[in-house]
């Protein structure tokens, strides 16, 4: 017997914590499923949810975001075919060529023969499977028809992975320039700056504060440029302790939220989001504050997550949903605007995800126009950076020169 933690909704939509004893997560989720609650989570009380750390970005994945992608799809055009879920996961097994893809296939099969939902099966993969998945599968299950919250959700994959292929390739050529121009100055500075050095010492000459300055600095990093890695190192390891912080991710993104154009793009994102996973849960017969206490644990700022537990709250003592959201002032007027014509429509699901869709697009357009700004801008600053230096040194050779002439 070991202790699990918990997470669930009741029959009224309370949400419900706490830890168990039992054999297995899914003792667990059957207990409660027994008792009338929705699991939402159950996970060992001794593992650590510290969130994806250094060490997981380089550990590689059974399966990649488009396996999963493609798991998914896959899997609802079997289901939506007519196929039992068991024959379904036994057909995909053939599919993948990696070998720790079909393990990863094989223990989801082996876990639902054995009688344990998709969900739970696809929670015990130790991650693998994003809550967000999770719970839109857990969901599918109890509303139904898991067929189609499994398409919708490979369709929200797809266009996740697109969003992040447009932005990781248009940050490749940034990334290769600000690479290549800090080497350059780096080298500049340790190797080049400092020979001049002995140069103006032996003239005795008056040079100006900024050539001092850019003399002090080659000097510093042709002597202690040993600690610039040392220093890198440092800050992530600052900076991945920091993020494990509740106090201070709350800080941040709510430092984020108050940014004229940053704090709009991760509104926007979020919002689409949010509104994706309602949307979905609601059209798949979930109660309303049932999908919003499960749609709470899908997003990653903080401040949101909070106005989405007091929406529900107020939600639940019958105000509406769209009025909710307007009294937090953290969510876009426009989101708020489509939900309350879904409310008055009777149609609060479909406006859902339409305002998902809208705010989907309006996040990659503001990524896409981002993005073509970057570059030049790094150019222009980068360049400017190096310009410094070489001015700061020329400009005291002219006077020089000037001077003996």
């Amino acid at each position: 017997m070991a202790q699990f933690r918990y997470q669930a909704l009741s029959a009224t939509g309370e949400p419900l914590s706490g830890q168990m004893d039992a054999a297995s997560a899914e003792e667990v989720i059957a207990k409660l499923q027994d008792a009338g609650h929705v699991p939402v989570e159950a996970r060992r009380a001794d593992e650590v949810d510290s969130g994806p750390g250094w060490a997981s970005l380089l550990r590689k994945k059974a399966l990649t975001a488009e396996q999963i992608q493609q798991f998914t799809e896959q899997l609802a055009t079997l289901l939506g075919a007519g196929q039992p879920l068991d024959r379904a996961l036994a057909i995909l097994l053939d599919l993948p060529e990696a070998a720790a893809a079909r393990k990863v296939i094989a223990s989801v099969r082996d876990a639902v023969r054995g009688g344990t939902s998709l969900s739970t099966a696809l929670e015990q993969q130790h991650g693998l499977f994003s809550r967000l998945y999770v719970s839109t599968v857990r969901a599918g299950e109890v509303g139904g028809s898991l067929h189609e919250t499994l398409a919708r959700l490979a369709e929200y994959l797809d266009r996740s992975r697109g969003l992040r292929a447009r932005v990781v390739n248009a940050l490749i050529y940034p990334a290769i320039l600000f690479g290549v121009v800090g080497l350059s100055l780096i080298f500049l500075l340790g190797f080049v700056v400092p020979q001049f050095q002995q140069m103006f010492d032996g003239l005795n000459a008056q040079i100006p504060l900024m050539t001092r300055i850019v003399l002090g600095v080659g000097n510093g990093v042709r002597n202690y440029g040993w600690l610039l890695p040392v220093l890198l190192i440092a800050f992530l390891w600052w900076a991945d302790r920091k993020r494990r912080d509740p106090a201070f991710r709350r800080a941040l993104d709510e430092w984020l939220l108050r940014r004229k154009l940053l704090g709009s793009l991760v509104a926007r994102a979020e919002t689409a989001r949010l509104a994706r996973t309602v949307g979905t849960l609601v059209n798949n017969g979930v109660p309303l504050l049932q999908s919003l206490t499960i749609a709470r644990n899908v997003l990653g700022n903080r401040v949101l997550a909070e106005a989405v537990d007091v929406t529900a709250e107020e939600v639940k003592t019958g105000s509406g949903l769209a009025h909710a959201l307007s009294r937090r002032g953290v969510f876009p007027r426009l989101a708020v605007q489509m939900v309350q014509v879904g409310e008055e429509s009777g149609e609060l699901d479909t406006m859902l995800l339409r305002t998902a869709d809208t705010f989907d697009r309006e996040t990659a357009q503001a990524m896409d126009r981002f993005l073509a700004a970057l570059v030049p801008a790094l150019t222009i600053l980068m360049a400017g950076v190096v310009g410094v230096v070489i001015l700061s040194i020329l400009f005291p050779l002219f006077d020089l020169t000037s001077s003996i002439g």
